[in-house]
């Protein structure tokens, strides 16, 4: 027994301060080895199946289920997809849709954010828990009351257009009965809708994002401003910005992610896949797969194309935020 504790004894005293902190070293890894496996069985997983299926003509179920081959096609769906006059029409209304409620859920969201932090503790407290009503309305019941407020017979917005004057409905929309008017049947007025919607669900989480930021800045910095005859706009956008920049740089990125993304909405807004001419690539991506004769393979691809689109897009957002930190 002596013998082996001494031997014990000298192979700890042996162990080198570096070979003990190569050991203490893995102990993040190993922490972290639980939420690696979980993430790589419900996103990387998926997102491989996704991959492979690109590459195959699948237009059925049974070859889903394995019980007819997979024909191999290469790049074939990419480039039918790409080669589409149709693809172009769709990638300018994703971007365009995307932009547009980037700028107005962060405008709406920082301005919100802005007023909980003038506001006293328990006035804030009760605007934010109101604010954050929507964020917490799952999008298909939120979207479900947006398009009854917007019914052509018994809408509140068809009852309230009726509420005007005839002479101010006639002289300005050119029409006094609005009963039966689409609202969802112009492209352009159904985008407004839309943007409506999408931006109503998401600025609540910019405003108290935001918010949580706006607690983190001096309030020094800001007093010392006002003093030297800063107004409100330059107080923020001299101090409060520059503070917050890594805040709104990942709030950005979010957005950018979600709003290429909007899927529910639309689909509710639209009553299906039936209105083409408003498809954005989340939609054309299930349309394809989907509606009849199936197509899984070319609905892939166009999953995959917006994938690295948004890989793209936030590679260099990041990397121009990443930037202009090293710069300060």
């Amino acid at each position: 027994m002596s013998t082996l504790i001494e031997a014990t004894g000298t192979a700890a005293a042996r162990e080198t301060p570096a070979r003990r902190r190569r050991r203490v070293d893995r102990l993040p890894y190993l922490l972290l080895l639980p939420c690696l496996v979980i993430i790589g069985v419900l996103l990387v997983w998926p997102l491989g199946q996704v991959v492979g299926m690109s590459f195959f003509k699948l237009d059925s179920v049974r070859q889903l289920r394995g019980d007819r081959e997979w024909p191999w096609v290469g790049f074939a769906n990419y480039t039918q997809i790409l080669g589409d006059p149709f693809f172009r029409t769709v990638l300018r209304n994703t971007v365009l849709f995307a932009a547009a409620n980037v700028v107005l859920t962060m405008i709406l969201g920082t301005l919100v954010g802005l007023l909980l932090n003038r506001l006293g503790k328990r006035m804030a407290t009760f605007v934010a828990s109101c604010v954050m009503l929507a964020w917490a309305t799952p999008a298909l019941t939120g979207t479900i009351v947006w398009k009854w407020i917007f019914d052509d017979t018994s809408g509140l917005v068809t009852w309230l257009f009726n509420k005007l004057p005839d002479g101010l409905s006639t002289a300005v929309f050119g029409r006094t009965d609005w009963t039966g008017y689409g609202w969802f049947n112009d492209p352009l007025l159904f985008f407004s809708i839309l943007t409506l919607v999408v931006v109503w669900h998401s600025f609540p989480f910019i405003a108290v994002s935001v918010l949580a930021g706006l607690k983190s800045v001096p309030s020094e910095l800001q007093e010392a401003a006002r003093v030297d005859g800063a107004g409100p706009w330059r107080v923020f956008w001299s101090v409060t910005f520059p503070t917050l920049r890594p805040v709104f740089g990942i709030l950005v990125v979010l957005s950018t992610i979600w709003d290429f993304k909007v899927f529910t909405q639309q689909f509710v807004l639209a009553g299906g896949t039936q209105d083409r001419p408003t498809f954005m690539l989340s939609i054309y991506s299930y349309a394809e797969a989907f509606s009849p004769p199936p197509k899984y393979g070319l609905g892939a691809a166009i999953a995959v194309i917006l994938t690295l689109i948004l890989l793209v897009v936030t590679g260099v957002y990041v990397r121009m935020v990443l930037r202009q930190e090293d710069e300060s």
